[in-house]
């Protein structure tokens, strides 16, 4: 008997203004956006959900939820009258957050994550859709981070890559990977 196919959705986590055209460009930006935008146009033809994410404080901080620097950036193909749009002020995209409930009611059981800070929330959001009981995919060239004082971008996505994969994801790259 074939297995059931998994219900999939796409996760895009704080693809905003203020991080992905602040003062430090992140690591491959230029192409992490182009895969994201192919994942998005993958999604919508096999009719997977797509979720985008952003980080916000509170009112009057530079974060501040209706403010420029929250602000999906515009090279990003999300279509808010089509995708679901949701604000977090944890990295953990779960954390008081209205994902896990959407997520089981639409029976999605299996998560594919892009986005930034690979670092920070691309990290938190993965650990803890593994310990939600999701299958969580991390697509290895879509998510991004910038340069540290310890360590370079592209030696963070490297490790945060093999370190996840250990235990809490499956890596497939943006090419690869079919909805």
């Amino acid at each position: 008997m074939p297995q059931p196919s998994c219900r999939k959705a796409l996760l895009i986590i704080d693809m905003q203004v203020g991080l992905f055209h602040g003062a430090v460009p992140p690591f491959a930006g230029d192409r992490v956006l182009a895969n994201i935008n192919q994942l998005i146009a993958n999604a919508r033809c096999a009719g997977a959900p797509i979720l985008a994410v952003r980080h916000t404080g509170p009112q009057g901080s530079p974060l501040a939820p209706d403010g420029p620097l929250t602000q999906l950036i515009p090279q990003l193909d999300v279509q808010s009258e089509r995708d679901i749009l949701f604000s977090k002020t944890r990295p953990n995209c779960f954390h008081e957050t209205e994902l896990a409930p959407l997520l089981r009611q639409r029976a999605i059981d299996e998560l594919v994550v892009v986005g930034m800070k690979t670092e920070f929330c691309i990290d938190s959001t993965c650990r803890a859709a593994a310990d939600g009981g999701w299958k969580v995919t991390l697509i290895a060239d879509a998510h991004t981070t910038m340069d540290t004082a310890a360590l370079s971008a592209d030696a963070i996505v490297a490790h945060h890559n093999a370190t996840l994969s250990a235990a809490f994801v499956t890596l497939s790259t943006a090419q690869a990977y079919s909805f």
